[in-house]
């Protein structure tokens, strides 16, 4: 057929996050920071549920069309690269930083295969002990 990319690679879909309310549940979740965005996390406690999606891009980005082009990217990123690393039961929201329309999309695909795979690492207590104890 015309216009279709025939990959060896087998694509999972991943569900949308569509209200308000299911983006600021996810803000409650685990933060994965990265250069060219944010990946916030939320772990639904549903494993036979697929995992789903949602995709922020604020106002001071750019005007409309250039947000509309990050939020494109974005989504072909995890359509053609991330989905299948997402799991069920998860929700993911990404937050775009400018760089995102810079970026090679090689290296915006990569980094976003990267920052769903890896967990975060265990944060130090706050017992307010010195570091060098």
């Amino acid at each position: 057929m015309a216009g279709e990319v025939t990959t060896s690679e087998k694509k999972y879909a991943v569900g949308r996050l569509k209200s308000r309310p299911q983006f600021l549940a996810v803000r409650e979740g685990e933060k994965r920071r990265g250069g060219l965005f944010l990946l916030e996390v939320l772990d639904r406690k549903e494993p036979d549920s697929q995992a789903r999606v949602g995709f922020t891009v604020t106002k001071k980005h750019g005007n409309a069309v250039e947000r509309n082009r990050m939020r494109r990217r974005l989504k072909e990123a995890v359509r053609l690269h991330a989905g299948f690393a997402m799991q069920p039961g998860h929700d993911y929201v990404v937050v775009a930083r400018r760089d995102v329309l810079d970026a090679s999309f090689q290296e915006l695909a990569a980094e976003l295969k990267l920052r769903v795979e890896t967990r975060p690492k265990h944060r130090r207590s706050g017992d307010g002990r010195p570091r060098n104890v």
